[in-house]
């Protein structure tokens, strides 16, 4: 649908207002997932196990069923204090909010890209709110985060009666970097994943083997080799979640809005890639980006 629409959503998005006035019917993707085997993912043994619903991890170290594995996830519960919390909130309250696609609202910093035609410009880009440093400057506290250099901030919001979500995807692989990072400030929620079998022509997946050798030979299936599997990521409020290797590349992941039940936010943090940052005809673009991304 082509229809421009006050709400923010256009194309194949669409959130509850508009699906109300337009009349379109969104199909249910929760529903389609319940008929996989899923597993729910516990940050204290890094094992993922079977079930749906995402507070299972906090029956560790009882879980039941037979787990299974499921690399290229780091989750930090607690990252943020509930003193860092509440001043967030209130941070973030006082810069404005864009409408968004699927009933989200968004405050984007950093340069604007054209995934399809591989380009990037500055725009107004130059910097970050000096009032959430403090988020970045706490990277240093986690070693898979080591030489983690933002070059994109988002802030999302997804407000429930909206029915805000995010359909399955991968993001882009050309200049988005090996690790995608998350903080999940308010509102606790989950991140549903399901494997990737479409071409390595989306997402710009070809890209992957100009600089990452993380997932050859790695594929996830539960006993049935057929049959494949929905693995849920818990995302509880003041927690930070890393998503690399296996889980970033052969992944899609998404959140559902069955998962929205109060209004959430959420910080999103881009790296660049090896080979964008090496790419000398990228140079001046490459020092000029890297100089305003380290401006608060």
């Amino acid at each position: 649908m082509e229809t421009i629409r006050p709400c923010g959503c256009k194309g194949i998005r669409s959130c509850l207002l508009c699906e109300t006035e337009y009349k379109i019917v969104k199909p249910n993707l929760k529903a389609c997932f319940e008929k996989c085997s899923s597993y729910v993912y516990c940050p204290y043994c890094e094992k993922a196990w079977p079930g749906w619903n995402f507070d299972l991890y906090k029956s560790h170290p009882n879980h039941q069923g037979t787990a299974i594995e499921f690399p290229g996830v780091y989750i930090k519960l607690d990252f943020l204090t509930s003193w860092e919390i509440n001043s967030l909130i209130n941070i973030l309250e006082k810069i404005p909010w864009e409408a968004s696609q699927s009933g989200r609202r968004k405050q984007n910093f950093g340069p604007k890209c054209n995934f399809k035609k591989k380009k990037l410009q500055l725009g107004s880009f130059n910097g970050f709110p000096k009032s959430t440093q403090f988020v970045q400057q706490k990277f240093s506290e986690i070693p898979i985060l080591n030489n983690f250099q933002t070059v994109e901030q988002c802030t999302l919001e997804y407000d429930p009666i909206r029915g805000a979500s995010i359909d399955p995807h991968i993001d882009d692989c050309w200049i988005w970097g090996e690790r995608i990072v998350t903080v999940n400030v308010i509102g606790d929620s989950v991140l549903t994943m399901s494997s990737y079998h479409g071409p390595d022509t989306k997402y710009n997946l070809k890209s992957i083997i100009e600089y990452s050798s993380t997932i050859e030979g790695f594929d996830v299936k539960n006993k049935n080799e057929n049959e494949d599997i929905i693995v849920r990521l818990p995302m509880p409020e003041g927690s930070l979640m890393v998503l690399y290797g296996i889980a970033r590349y052969k992944w899609e992941h998404c959140v559902l809005r069955e998962d929205i039940n109060s209004r959430r936010i959420c910080l999103a943090y881009r790296e660049l890639t090896p080979p964008y940052l090496c790419n000398s005809t990228n140079n001046e673009v490459v020092k000029e980006l890297l100089k305003r991304a380290s401006v608060f």
